[in-house]
C-alpha cells in the first residue's frame, strides 16, 4: 500500500511517499503554503496522481503532550483533506523529525551547499518512516 506522508510549515509543506510495499519513505518534493483549502486540494491531487491509500500528516505537539499551535494547523489541515477524499487521513507525531532529516542529508552525502536548503520534503520522509516502522513493529 503506497502512502503519502505531509510535514506541514508555515511557509511549505514536504511530501514523502511511501514504496508499493509501504516499507520504505522516500522525499516526493515541497509544496508552497497558499491557504489550507488550496493546500488540502493540492494534496489530495498528488495523492489520487501517485495511487495512495492512505495520508498520514505530520502533528507536533507541547511539552504536556497537547498539540501545540503548529499542530491544530496540522488537525485542520487533516479535516479538509478529510473532506476531500476518500483516503483516510492519520495524524502523526512530527517530534524531530527535522533533526533526523538533517542527519539523514548527511548520512546521504549530500552536498553542504544542497544541505543548506530547505528539509520539508525530507522531514516529510522520516515522519512516513517512523510512522511506517510503527505499523512494521505491529505485525
Amino acid at each position: 500500500m503506497k502512502i503519502l506522508a505531509v510535514d506541514p510549515g508555515e511557509k511549505r509543506l514536504g511530501l514523502a511517499i511511501s514504496d508499493p510495499s509501504g516499507t520504505l519513505a522516500r522525499p516526493l518534493g515541497v509544496l508552497k503554503h497558499v491557504s489550507r483549502q488550496a493546500d488540502a486540494s493540492r494534496i489530495a491531487q498528488v495523492a489520487q496522481e501517485n495511487g495512495v491509500e492512505l495520508i498520514v500528516v505530520g502533528q507536533s505537539f507541547d511539552e504536556n503532550g497537547q498539540p501545540n499551535l503548529a499542530g491544530r494547523r496540522a488537525a485542520h489541515l487533516a479535516d479538509a483533506l478529510r473532506s476531500l477524499t476518500s483516503l483516510p487521513v492519520v495524524l502523526w507525531d512530527e517530534a524531530f523529525t527535522t533533526q533526523d532529516a538533517q542527519s539523514a542529508r548527511l548520512e546521504a552525502g549530500v552536498g553542504r551547499k544542497k544541505r543548506a536548503g530547505h528539509l520539508d520534503d525530507w522531514a516529510a520522509a522520516v515522519l512516513l518512516q517512523s510512522y511506517l516502522d510503527s505499523l512494521e513493529n505491529r505485525r
